[in-house]
């Protein structure tokens, strides 16, 4: 079963004071299971990006010390920055991740918002997918008036808090108000401008953003407004749904900004957004400069944004992940103001530095050293896999290289696909590296297992046997994979660079040294499965694969040799 993860980004009101960031951030990771992924102050907003993740009950309760600690070290009748705010925490959004729905967050939510208005006396408003009413899903509402109308608003009967005191007591006047929600995946993103206005700056925001601007008589800025038969005002739509945006001056960078918050990045994504903004900007006699990241961002956001540059480049989409990730850091300038660190912003890199290491992570010399070791694993099926990913590798690079080759720039999209086909399996062959280790390792685990009573005899054999399935199911799927792979170098040989024949065809050879080895460790692992239906199908099947695999082979060695 998958584990329930939920991510959460509190907003902190303070930028600036080291000390009190750390305190605050500190607090999260006293919670046992709680991973902390990322803490990003800003200066000129006052104001600091906390990410943090683990599974829902631990994430509220951190998430209820950093309130509680946030409410002790700042006094917001004390404070002043560039981002609307009304609070010590200004909002804690609840974020699903793995496992668990957006209602669901939702109730964890509303569980939060309780503890810390009883147990605190902060007040706060549930927002956006936690909210009780319409008028409180937009966060903008909840926070109009900010901190210095906090007052005033708090004896407002329509605007009662959702959770704790309904007066501006001398605490409150201290901790502020709190937003809690429960949203989806949201990217703070802010696009960096060669101007100092921030008036321009919300001019282009205000041309993006899907609230657009109000409409008005004559002069767009200052004419007297549009009102509807209600008597609100009436709206230009801007560009992009799903997007909020405002302009700002950035006294640490001494440029404008336009600070956009991307609510639901399938509908607009970073790039989207970044591209529209330098078209925006243009046409405003301005320039972008580049853009920044404020916390932490998706894997594939950044891969998507690589791949809508490499389209119009026309440029092959199968390359390396880490070559992606440099081409979306240069063509959206994300290290325009300061270096960007992927492992330190994208989430999924985040995350995997704190698991144990794999195979795959050891240079080529530590991982011969390793499987030449005393040690049983990683064994033949984990070298096969590897070798197939070798031979997957270079029909890969061939596609590459054909798709950049000059004068073939018609063909360029057809070997990106080969290229992307074989980058999966590349990425397949290189898991199977570290699952056959493992299900190697589930065997041993296995037999640890104690077996004094008849029970525990019986629970032992039938954690063997799964095991010992296991085991045999991982080469078997290395075996389909290195035999689908291929197709990649088959193409190769056929339509690719002429030049690069002998890498597709030494391609060819690592797929059937991985189809045969992985076939070796099938047959000697299912030799102790007591299953025999089980190791009857796997075996006919594994024999079909390997005898296609020998046919392939030969077809793409008598070609080689007639191009020779």
């Amino acid at each position: 079963m998958e584990k329930r993860l939920i991510e959460c980004v509190p907003n902190i009101s303070e930028g600036r004071d080291n000390n009190k960031i750390n305190a605050i951030a500190a607090v999260v990771e006293t919670v046992e299971g709680i991973k902390l992924l990322d803490v990003d102050p800003g200066k000129a907003t006052n104001r600091t990006v906390i990410t943090f993740v683990g599974e829902p009950e631990k994430v509220i309760t951190a998430a209820f010390l950093l309130i509680k600690k946030a409410a002790e070290l700042i006094d917001m009748s004390k404070h002043s920055g560039e981002h609307p705010r009304f609070g010590a925490t200004d909002v804690c959004p609840l974020v699903p991740i793995s496992g668990i729905s957006l209602e669901e967050t939702s109730v964890f939510a509303h569980k939060l918002g309780e503890r810390v208005g009883k147990e605190l006396g902060i007040p706060g408003y549930f927002y956006e997918n936690a909210a009780k009413s319409k008028s409180r899903i937009n966060l903008a509402n909840c926070r109009s008036g900010e901190y210095e109308g906090l007052k005033d608003k708090l004896k407002d009967p329509l605007w009662t808090p959702d959770f704790g005191p309904g007066e501006f007591n001398s605490s409150v006047s201290k901790t502020g108000a709190t937003a809690i929600s429960a949203r989806d995946f949201l990217i703070a993103y802010n696009v960096n401008l060669n101007t100092t206005s921030t008036r321009r700056a919300n001019a282009i925001a205000f041309d993006i953003r899907e609230a657009g601007r109000i409409k008005r008589e004559g002069n767009p800025a200052t004419g007297k407004k549009i009102l509807d038969q209600n008597g609100e005002p009436v709206r230009i739509p801007g560009k992009l749904k799903a997007v909020k945006g405002i302009g700002w001056y950035i006294d640490e960078y001494g440029i404008a900004q336009i600070s956009y918050n991307l609510t639901n990045i399938s509908i607009t994504s970073m790039h989207k957004a970044f591209d529209a903004t330098c078209k925006a900007a243009d046409d405003r006699g301005l320039r972008v400069t580049g853009s920044e990241l404020i916390g932490l961002i998706p894997l594939q956001a950044m891969l998507d944004a690589a791949d809508f540059y490499l389209i119009k480049q026309q440029r092959s989409l199968g390359i390396a992940e880490s070559e992606k990730i440099k081409i979306a850091v240069k063509s959206l300038g994300l290290d325009d103001l300061k270096p960007f660190v992927p492992e330190e912003k994208i989430i999924e890199y985040v995350l995997n530095s704190a698991q144990e290491s794999k195979l795959i992570d050891l240079t080529a010399s530590e991982l011969a050293e390793e499987t030449a070791s005393e040690s049983m694993a990683p064994g033949g099926g984990s070298i096969s896999a590897y070798v197939g990913a070798l031979g997957v590798s270079l029909g890969t690079m061939v596609a590459n290289i054909s798709a950049h080759k000059p004068g073939w720039d018609e063909k360029w999209e057809e070997f990106s696909k080969w290229a992307e086909k074989g980058q999966t399996y590349k990425n397949q062959l290189l898991y199977l590296v570290d699952e056959d280790t493992n299900s190697f390792n589930r065997i041993i685990e296995a037999f640890r297992l104690p077996k004094g009573s008849s029970e525990e005899k019986a629970i032992r054999r039938e954690a063997v046997e799964n095991a010992t399935k296991y085991a045999t199911e991982i080469p078997f799927q290395v075996m389909q994979t290195a035999y689908q792979s291929i197709e990649v170098m088959q193409a190769m040989i056929k339509d690719g660079l002429p030049n690069s024949l002998s890498d597709a065809g030494v391609g060819i050879l690592c797929a059937r040294t991985a189809v045969i080895g992985a076939y070796f460790n099938v047959r000697i692992n299912a030799k102790d499965i007591k299953d025999k239906t089980f190791v009857d199908n796997i075996l006919t099947d594994s024999k079909e694969i390997y005898e296609k695999t020998l046919q392939a082979e030969k077809a793409a060695m008598d070609i080689i040799d007639s191009k020779m």
